[in-house]
């Protein structure tokens, strides 16, 4: 008898997160709706991962299939891209290795989506909540049904958001692209791709618990800038022309001035979409860059930078 396809992937990018992932697995374990598959990308681990994900896959009544996918270290985005090619559900999420679902998050997901959902939305944007149960930043809006993920920050909200999306879309849209040398490119890229044709649906409930670890990619930026200036200087050059609102070009342009700078790029004005506003750009590019060095400057003595 063919089993019935399941609404939703919740997807788990990890690097040796062995330590923290059971609490994620835990969460899986109580929801109050089975209607998912988790999938575990392991981004080249060398610890314990692997083993833990094998136990858990021989436990009897999980009452979800767990899928694991190898692959070698690359970074979250390559992860993701890895993620998008091994789903077959409908609809996705990311739950990074050191969260954890809210006890009944699938169930809340898949009935809106069911009562809601159509080719006409991207997917749900709903709340991220911290361990003791407030809300991460400022709860979405109550007076609109619907949202881009641009633009409800464009009208003032703040703190990190759970997107849950539609898998063609997320498959359709290109693959975060990669760069030598470099493990990171903001996950913005295909969210802001998405954006451009769709829209999300407000869900005003928690669905994950956030813990921000001392080893995460939020809690290190400025290093993230400084050890990954071309993926940065790819998104900013993107997001010139996919934000065009004069604010956001020249935040765009500055940051891409800093971004050539660290990656010593001579020909980063004939590569600009926006040519003279990154001229005019580049005394505060040179500030940030400094800014961000200084902010670093703890890693650069520990990775010997020379920059």
């Amino acid at each position: 008898m063919e089993t019935q396809k399941k609404t939703l992937t919740v997807f788990t990018p990890a690097y040796n997160r062995a330590y923290t992932i059971h609490k994620c697995y835990e969460s899986l374990r109580r929801q109050t709706l089975k209607d998912f598959v988790w999938l575990v990308v392991d981004d080249g681990s060398t610890d314990n991962t692997a083993e833990l994900i094998k136990q858990w896959q021989a436990v009897p009544d999980n009452g979800f299939e767990i899928k694991y996918v190898y692959k070698e270290n690359g970074g979250m985005h390559t992860a993701h891209n890895t993620a998008y090619e091994n789903i077959d559900t409908e609809l996705n999420t990311c739950i990074d290795s050191d969260d954890y679902m809210t006890d009944d998050a699938v169930e809340k997901i898949v009935n809106c989506w069911r009562k809601y959902g159509s080719d006409k939305y991207a997917g749900i944007l709903a709340l991220d909540i911290f361990d003791n149960g407030k809300v991460i930043g400022k709860e979405l809006e109550t007076d609109r049904f619907d949202t881009t993920f641009y633009s409800y920050y464009q009208r003032g909200g703040r703190g990190d958001k759970k997107i849950i999306y539609r898998t063609d879309i997320m498959k359709k849209n290109p693959p975060y692209p990669t760069f030598p040398g470099e493990k990171y490119v903001p996950l913005s890229y295909k969210y802001t791709l998405a954006d451009l044709e769709y829209t999300l649906i407000i869900m005003n409930e928690p669905v994950c618990v956030v813990e921000y670890m001392a080893d995460g990619s939020s809690t290190n930026m400025y290093r993230q800038y400084l050890k990954n200036p071309q993926g940065f200087a790819f998104l900013r050059k993107f997001d010139m022309t996919a934000f065009p609102q004069p604010k956001d070009v020249v935040r765009n342009c500055i940051h891409y001035v800093s971004s050539s700078i660290l990656m010593k790029n001579k020909h980063f004005i004939s590569e600009s979409p926006r040519k003279l506003l990154t001229v005019l750009a580049i005394p505060f590019g040179a500030a940030l860059t400094v800014f961000i060095k200084y902010k670093s400057k703890d890693y650069m003595k520990v990775e010997g930078f020379n920059k």
